[in-house]
């Protein structure tokens, strides 16, 4: 059982299951199908805030339950409530759990000096935020902490997914170059010399995590990223392969020289980069795709959103999220001075 089937990772991973044999059903508020699965999945309508209906969803059980949707402790006590039904789970978590051993993390990155600077790679028995309600970061881990606590009751796989990639992202961090191709911006300002490395995580690669996961149960904590950890000049130029452009990258040492300008979503002053060795040791995982390999569909999909319409009304939650983006006038400005 799948729940949140039809957003981003679900799509994938509900076929990447039912190729492998399980038998799916896939839960969505509106109990929709996607184009790409097999004829015998079956799907649901739930919402799962509703206890009742969820645990109507689950019936008399399931061997594997996965979660796309969970973000807080409150869904882990969801889950607790149907161990005796669900023989294992596997749950999306986040990189974002992380700090430094100086308690620096994602929810600090705004302060002077606040933006942490995590060992490269980050394995999974780096210390992790205090669990509480104050953010998304804080609420995963309590989410975390609480299916972790169940043990053998509802054994559990956590996936620790870094930056998300793929077609139906809401916040999809290849905007950025794709809507600059398409406006015909052929230089762009990148930050700290366009080598920020934020690992991408592709949602087939997840995907293919969860496949494995459902099979080899276990309470367990897994990074969940791509193979390669690409530079965010080395992303620019990724798309723009795949776009057929040629833009001039003007490189900027140090942080972003204005505040609309060279300062992408991908852009840290320090890597985040995650360490996959204990899925490889755990679950015998092997990339399926890597980032170039990857990027068509992505840039397609985003394309064809934009068609016709202002990229914050088709991507409303980016923008809420990072601002403008396309300060084109701020950008002039600075690179004629």
């Amino acid at each position: 059982m799948v729940i949140g089937a039809t957003g981003q990772i679900g799509r994938v991973a509900v076929g990447a299951l039912a190729r492998d044999g399980w038998e799916v059903t896939a839960v969505s508020r509106g109990g929709g199908r996607d184009d790409g699965w097999p004829d015998e999945v079956r799907v649901t309508a739930a919402d799962r805030a509703d206890d009742t209906a969820l645990a109507a969803a689950v019936g008399d059980g399931c061997d594997v339950l996965v979660d796309m949707v969970a973000y807080g402790p409150e869904h882990a006590r969801q889950l607790a409530g149907l161990a005796g039904r669900v023989g294992s789970a596997v749950v999306i978590s986040s990189v974002s759990v992380y700090e430094d051993d100086k308690g620096r993390n994602f929810d600090t990155q705004a302060e002077p000096d606040g933006f942490p600077e995590y060992p490269v790679p980050i394995r999974e028995d780096q210390r992790t935020v205090r669990p509480g309600e104050s953010s998304y970061s804080t609420r995963k881990a309590g989410l975390e902490r609480e299916l972790l606590a169940l043990g053998d009751q509802l054994p559990t796989t956590l996936l620790r997914a870094g930056a998300i990639h793929g077609p139906y992202c809401r916040t999809p961090r290849e905007l950025y170059f794709v809507k600059r191709n398409l406006d015909g911006r052929r230089r762009r300002v990148l930050a700290y010399g366009g080598g920020s490395r934020f690992h991408p995580a592709s949602v087939h690669n997840i995907a293919e995590l969860i496949r494995l996961a459902a099979g080899r149960p276990g309470a367990r904590v897994l990074n969940a990223v791509d193979s390669e950890v690409p530079t965010v000049a080395e992303i620019a130029g990724a798309i723009d392969a795949v776009m057929g452009v040629e833009v001039e990258n003007v490189l900027v040492e140090g942080p972003p020289p204005a505040p609309t300008v060279g300062d992408t979503p991908w852009s840290v002053p320090v890597p985040v980069v995650s360490d996959m060795s204990a899925a490889e040791r755990e679950l015998g995982y092997r990339p399926v795709v890597t980032y170039a390999e990857s990027l068509p569909e992505t840039v397609a999909w985003i394309e064809a959103r934009l068609a016709g319409r202002d990229w914050r009304e088709a991507y409303q939650k980016m923008y809420d999220t990072y601002g403008d983006l396309f300060d084109y006038a701020a950008e002039d400005a600075w690179l004629e001075r």
